[in-house]
């Protein structure tokens, strides 16, 4: 839940006055023109940015300066980012495993299996063992919802995935994730300059500039 957030780069105001909610399992696409603060929005709900008013609150509770609240949302926060953001040196498998070990302090054995899981239900498992720029770029997106998806997050944020995409790849890619949060109960805030995004999903679409505007809702 989201009530009256702004948010301001200096004297620029990226978020003005923002009201949203989003219930559990809930498929919500924001789309609006490059710089509207879709991006901006997204990371603060992770704090990732941090808003100067307003009240952010993911799964009851409230993001503050309160680093253990940020911690505690986080783990139930997954985030799919526009660059992939993989770690080039580490292999598919290396990258699905590492938070899985390091946030959730799971047994190597144990992280293997349910990155391998996830990698089958992406239908790239045959990639575990290559690196990051061996990949095309839809297979990246594939391993990147993976690494989101690895703590069985109530709550996905999904960053402009489909930009460096083409037609074929975006569709692809939509579709395996409809599907992967079809298993799940997990909520989805979308965020995408492409209004034809919306269609893709059942529940939500928010057209807005948030910058400009009095909220989105």
């Amino acid at each position: 839940v989201v009530e009256g957030m702004s948010k301001c780069f200096g004297d620029f105001q990226a978020l003005y006055d923002i009201d949203l909610t989003v219930d559990y399992g809930e498929r919500v696409v924001m789309c609006g023109p490059s710089g509207s603060g879709k991006s901006t929005l997204i990371r603060c709900l992770n704090q990732l940015e941090t808003h100067q008013q307003g009240t952010v609150v993911v799964n009851g509770t409230e993001l503050s300066e309160n680093t253990k609240n940020i911690e505690d949302v986080r783990r139930n926060i997954g985030m799919v980012f526009q660059s992939f953001n993989l770690f080039p040196h580490l292999s598919v498998l290396d990258n699905c495993v590492l938070a899985q070990r390091r946030v959730l302090k799971k047994p190597k054995a144990a992280a293997r299996e349910t990155a391998m899981k996830y990698l089958e239900q992406v239908k790239i498992p045959e990639q575990r063992d290559k690196f990051p720029g061996q990949l095309s770029g839809g297979q990246q997106q594939r391993v990147a919802i993976v690494r989101a998806l690895f703590n069985s997050p109530s709550l996905l944020l999904v960053d402009e995935p489909t930009s460096a995409l083409d037609h074929a790849n975006k569709e692809s890619f939509l579709r395996l994730l409809n599907e992967v949060l079809d298993d799940t109960n997990c909520a989805m805030v979308f965020v995408s300059h492409d209004p034809s995004i919306g269609e893709m999903f059942e529940d939500r679409v928010a057209l807005d500039d948030l910058n400009q505007s009095g909220g989105t809702h």
